[in-house]
């Protein structure tokens, strides 16, 4: 209802200002008489009904109340948004088209219309009706913001689409600080692009995934990807210094790089070289992703006792699920045999505790899932998702 009411009381407002125009405008005395008492009766009664909280009622009457003519098309622009958000998208659609058949319009307000009916189109999935108006507008645009509107809005719809590479030509197309702005998303859309091709070759990847790092250099996502396409082709220092970047990138998706790096140095014969890289992890980025690890190196040096004793220790600074149960999995390799059949039974329950809980999380939208998605499902944005944190996570 409040969102509503956001675009309502201005177009109460617009129709009221619209019928005081109207009053000061000579006509013949009969006809203005009449209009003016149409047009006083749908207002008010409009405003009884906005009053009264109902909306639907309301929007009929001032409908019938508006004019359509230079004044009062943003209340008609207005109107069709309203009736654009409550779902109503044919009605948005067809105002729209009402006031576009008009030959009076301003540029202006030509565009303004256009821009607003490409949103309807791109609201009810008629994109590429949507693509054509919003190109239009773009060739016609004298004006620098309206051109920019256009542009963001046909980037957002190329996402949609998934053509990553037009949405790219046409964010090029921005100035410095409008592609600042939106650096996360182009940088996303460079890596989409990078896994299309690199079952092809890792020099087209290799392309795309620097082009996505120029324009956001904390893009971690890129660095995951640079990592695993030279995991693959054996070059395993290259993919350890593309994993330790994420360190500096974002803290919160080291615990990603964890199994990679383990795989790196393994194949290296480097673990010492691991251990001392999960130290530092420990107290620049803990997770219970790198406990564990260090805990298991600690294992294969000394012996389950001592890693034990490391795990419990962490567990009181930074208690997790995670980390609870490889300790109970230690303490029934450890613990004697009357003590392993109640920690067996107890293990299977936490993990199935384990197993039910998501393990991501959109800090935008709280959407969780089992999966690491670059773009949440739920609510369209980028970099939102993280490994969630805490007892239920890292």
């Amino acid at each position: 209802m409040s969102a509503d009411y956001l675009l309502i009381v201005p177009l109460f407002l617009a129709v009221g200002a619209g019928w005081w125009l109207g009053r000061s405008q000579s006509r013949s005395a009969k006809l203005e008489q009449e209009r003016k008492v149409n047009l006083s009766r749908e207002y008010f009664i409009g405003l009884d009904y906005l009053i009264n909280e109902k909306t639907d009622e309301a929007i009929e009457s001032f409908i019938r109340a508006l004019e359509i003519n230079s004044d009062t098309i943003p209340a008609h622009l207005t109107l069709a948004k309203l009736f654009r958000r409550k779902g109503d998208v044919e009605r948005a659609i067809g105002i729209h088209q009402k006031l576009l058949a008009r030959p009076d319009l301003s540029q202006q307000d030509f565009l303004r219309i256009q821009m607003a009916l490409a949103r309807d189109y791109d609201a009810i999935g008629l994109l590429d009706r949507a693509e054509n108006l919003l190109s239009d507008i773009i060739r016609q645009a004298g004006g620098q913001e309206m051109r920019r509107k256009a542009q963001t809005l046909l980037i957002k719809l190329y996402e949609k689409e998934g053509e990553w590479q037009q949405a790219l030509d046409t964010a090029s197309q921005l100035q410095t600080q409008e592609l600042r702005e939106i650096r996360h998303e182009l940088a996303h859309y460079c890596c989409e692009l990078a896994q299309r091709v690199s079952p092809q070759g890792d020099a087209d990847a290799e392309r795309f995934l620097r082009q996505a790092l120029l324009y956001d250099p904390n893009c971690a996502r890129a660095s995951l990807i640079r990592a695993k396409l030279q995991i693959a082709a054996g070059r395993w220092r290259h993919a350890i210094k593309s994993l330790k970047q994420v360190l500096e990138q974002d803290v919160l998706l080291v615990s990603e790089t964890i199994p990679l790096l383990q795989r790196c140095y393994s194949e290296l014969g480097s673990l010492a070289e691991f251990e001392g890289y999960l130290r530092a992890c420990l107290s620049k980025a803990p997770s219970a992703s790198v406990i564990i690890a260090l805990a298991d190196r600690i294992r294969s040096q000394k012996d389950v006792f001592a890693a034990g004793v490391f795990l419990t220790e962490e567990l009181k600074k930074r208690p997790s699920i995670k980390g609870f149960n490889r300790l109970i999995d230690m303490h029934i390799e450890y613990g004697s045999s009357s003590a392993r059949q109640s920690l067996t039974v107890l293990r299977g329950l936490t993990g199935q505790l384990e197993q039910s809980k998501p393990v991501y999380q959109c800090n935008h939208c709280g959407f969780a899932g089992r999966t690491l998605h670059w773009q949440c499902p739920s609510c369209k944005q980028w970099s939102s998702t993280r490994p969630i944190q805490g007892l239920e996570g890292e």
